[in-house]
């Protein structure tokens, strides 16, 4: 009884510190108290199952004569009397065994809740950005360009209207004498009056690249020196960039002020945020799109 009562406090304890510990993640959490409630509903979970190991599991060691098969009679009659007396032992074991489920389950619920600080999932926010169809090309103060607006070799970075300091969106503007320009097929039309727009996230380790060599017409990461080609569609030249920062597709309306033809061809920034089916699609998808 006294063992049975040792198990039976300890895993009562353990299940209400597990629901303490609950409440007072809902209602907006202390790191301390949730830190004890832990400590306390894994410590009774442990002082109840080692308890119960230690001081109700039968630990007497029995032999049996294996070429006699058949029970005796005396064998059958002492089975009847150990089944027969402690049936109210038994239920008491029972009670236990639902604390236990109990309290291993309220701990698993407990352990589970914080999940849901996680956030939701971001589906394909990884492989998208705000440019759309027709967004005109502002600077960081939200003001619309045109070509004529730019020096020759500047650069620039600018957004889709309505959307100034968009972390993923933002874009290195960059005007070029078009005759030096060597695009990859298709793209003979992204880059009115040479106005060359390329994603500013490394396609490395997602850093900015912000600087600018315009003798050599190189845009480089400062974080591990790659170095992109802006003549050539920002190819890499240099650096462990293995691939080439997005180029986003430009054109001049009515006004004469830079507008995006569309989204960026591929996701923009690490490689690794792209190996996803998902990503795939998206990829196949927006060069549907653009070409």
């Amino acid at each position: 009884m006294r063992a049975e009562r040792t198990v039976a406090l300890a895993l009562s304890a353990s299940i209400a510190a597990s629901i303490g510990l609950v409440i007072v993640y809902v209602l907006g959490g202390e790191a301390q108290l949730e830190g004890v409630l832990l400590g306390l509903s894994l410590g009774g979970l442990g002082v109840g199952v080692t308890a119960w190991a230690i001081k109700l599991l039968p630990a007497r060691t029995e032999t049996e004569e294996r070429e006699e098969l058949a029970s005796s009679d005396a064998e059958e009659a002492a089975a009847e009397e150990d089944i027969g007396g402690p049936i109210e032992a038994m239920s008491r074991r029972k009670a236990l065994a639902r604390l236990l489920v109990g309290a291993g389950g309220t701990l698993l619920g407990a352990l589970a809740i914080p999940a849901l600080s996680l956030g939701p999932r971001p589906g394909d926010s990884l492989f998208r950005t705000l440019w759309t169809p027709g967004a005109r090309v502002v600077d960081r103060d939200g003001a619309p360009l045109r070509p004529t607006d730019l020096v020759l070799e500047s650069v620039t970075t600018v957004f889709p209207e309505g959307e100034a300091g968009s972390p993923d969106s933002q874009t290195l503007l960059i005007k070029v004498d078009p005759d030096l320009l060597n695009l990859p097929d298709g793209r003979a039309g992204w880059a009115p009056d040479g106005c060359v727009g390329y994603s500013k996230i490394c396609t490395h380790a997602g850093c900015p690249v912000g600087l600018y060599r315009a003798e050599s017409h190189q845009l480089l990461c400062p974080c591990h020196q790659s170095t992109f080609d802006v003549l050539d569609g920002a190819v890499p030249s240099f650096g462990p960039a293995d691939r080439p920062l997005p180029q986003l597709p430009l054109a001049v309306d009515d006004e004469g002020y830079l507008i995006a033809q569309g989204d960026f061809p591929e996701p923009v920034g690490p490689g690794f945020w792209n190996v996803t089916t998902g990503g795939g699609k998206l990829m196949q998808r927006h060069r549907t799109v653009h070409h």
